[in-house]
């Protein structure tokens, strides 16, 4: 499970077998939530147990980080 990065307690990683669209699960502080890749921006598909100020907080780690999320995909899954 690739993890890409760590920030507020929690974890920003897809796992080993993923599939498409390019992806990111969140998980951390008893909830978890998942963001597809639609037209360049990441949108909320899934999400338990998380409070809305860190939701808030993990919508803007992977919007200032979509770069690197889609490009630690693409590496791992195109090699």
């Amino acid at each position: 499970m690739p993890e890409i990065f760590r920030f507020f307690g929690f974890s920003f990683f897809f796992y080993s077998r993923e599939h498409e669209p390019i992806h990111i699960h969140v998980e951390g502080n008893g909830g978890y939530a998942i963001f597809d890749l639609a037209d360049n921006v990441f949108i909320l598909r899934e999400k338990a147990n998380i409070k809305t100020t860190d939701m808030k907080k993990i919508k803007s780690v992977i919007d200032e980080n979509a770069d690197i999320i889609i490009k630690r995909w693409n590496d791992y899954f195109n090699n």
